[in-house]
């Protein structure tokens, strides 16, 4: 649980540069969703809800600094860290994409290990959740010490994958998990299970709960949502 794996959406319309991104994020244990223009770039936002977002200012379409802007509306990445790259060395564009909503920029051509460094650096500084806080979400309070959940004032009694899925949908309220995530999450690669495994204990923690908060995204995985 300590170890979230983290999506970053890079996006990019030169190919090169796509991969290299990729190949040096996918080195550090991050998973790398690529969009190869600006709309591309949105609908792939909005549909992944990333943990991080890489855009290009330059892209067909839109550029990254007008993706930035719109990304900010969508209530479920207004906080997410969005990097601006851009080959354009001026403090004006650099301007425009801060205030855009970016929260980094990095001049190509670009450095892996500088940008990893900024990846990182980003996560460090929005990483503002303690895993052994209490959750607690309208009349719903996940502790994580006393491995307890309380629903409606109601002691609710989970085994323990259950009570580790909960807690995981429950850390990001609203953001999707995919399933492949999720079995990553709670089961790691000890045990060999399939989305079988994860819709029985889905249904599972709904009954105990007796309250509707976990949604099925059909075809994506579920998000927690009261």
């Amino acid at each position: 649980m300590e170890n979230e794996i983290k999506k970053i959406l890079i996006a990019d319309d030169e190919p090169d540069i796509l991969e290299i991104i990729t190949y040096n994020l996918e080195k550090e244990g991050f998973v790398v969703y690529k969009a190869v223009d600006g709309n591309d770039a949105i609908n792939k936002a909005q549909k992944l809800l990333p943990d991080l977002i890489v855009l290009d200012v330059m892209m067909p379409h839109k550029t990254g600094i007008e993706v930035c802007a719109i990304l900010r509306q969508h209530s479920h990445l207004k906080e997410t860290p969005i990097i601006i790259l851009t080959a354009i060395n001026d403090e004006q564009t650099h301007i425009k994409g801060l205030e855009s909503g970016a929260d980094d920029y990095i001049t190509k051509p670009i450095s892996p290990k500088v940008l990893v460094s900024r990846v990182n650096s980003l996560f460090r500084r929005t990483k503002n959740v303690d895993i052994n806080k209490s959750i607690e979400i309208g009349n719903i309070v996940i502790d994580p010490i006393k491995f307890t959940v309380m629903s409606n004032g109601k002691n609710v009694v989970l085994a323990k994958k259950e009570f580790e899925l909960l807690r995981l949908l429950a850390s990001k309220p609203g953001r999707v998990f995919l399933r492949d995530e999720i079995l990553q999450m709670i089961w790691g690669n000890d045990v060999i299970v399939g989305d079988r495994t994860i819709d029985v204990h889905v249904r599972k923690v709904r009954a105990k709960m007796e309250v509707d908060c976990i949604v099925t995204v059909k075809g994506v995985g579920y998000k927690f949502e009261i």
